[in-house]
């Protein structure tokens, strides 16, 4: 399925592959999981205070936020990815006490669910717009990088055999690209820059991610 590329992405040329690194980091996410033990759900990840069992949870409750945006850009109802700020704390919290047996379940279920919903979205609808958790007004055809960087960069997470090297190459460059983006907005241009350019002998300390 091609994506349609709107004007407001022609300075984005990772855009038509989007829909094929969101199946591609799905794999590796849904693989990650089923290779699971359930007693390696408790285990620790890199992200501070979260297991594999928040991990997975957060990947799931993120599908199903992201069908919300589908559904807006369908229908032209206004749906939310969350009713308010406190949502997505609490779907995570309670997803990570499930039994590991439903959460392999409910995430595996959710992944399908939203590949479906967009193979389903009419043409035109790919130019609705939409308005992301962080507030950003962008069109429907951006949702399937936003699905994609979260499965791929989690997937890395679950610690479970997966790392950046088995991402695509060019994928891997759009995270580090929209990682830069994020991170320059917030301050850390100027130590970037020179660190980026060689001129730093360490890398610099960032604050947690998004």
């Amino acid at each position: 399925m091609s994506i349609p590329v709107t004007s407001a992405h022609v300075a984005s040329p990772h855009v038509v592959n989007t829909r094929e690194w969101m199946d591609h980091g799905t794999r590796l996410f849904l693989t990650a999981v089923e290779g699971l033990s359930d007693e390696e759900f408790g285990a620790p990840t890199v992200l501070d205070g979260w297991t594999r069992s928040h991990v997975i949870a957060h990947v799931h409750f993120n599908a199903e936020a992201l069908r919300r945006l589908v559904s807006w850009a369908s229908t032209g109802a206004e749906q939310r990815m969350y009713a308010g700020p406190g949502q997505r704390a609490a779907e995570i919290a309670a997803g990570a006490e499930l039994p590991p047996g439903e959460l392999r379940a409910m995430v595996s279920r959710s992944a399908a669910d939203l590949a479906a919903d967009l193979d389903a979205l009419p043409e035109q609808a790919w130019h609705h717009e939409v308005v992301t958790a962080q507030g950003r007004t962008v069109p429907a055809s951006e949702i399937p990088w936003m699905r994609a960087r979260e499965v791929a960069v989690h997937a890395v997470d679950l610690n479970a055999g997966v790392a950046f090297d088995d991402l695509p190459g060019d994928l891997n460059a759009a995270l580090a690209a929209d990682a830069l983006k994020k991170r320059s907005a917030g301050g850390d241009a100027a130590v970037l820059a020179a660190w980026l350019t060689g001129r730093a002998d360490e890398a610099p300390v960032l604050g947690p991610w998004l």
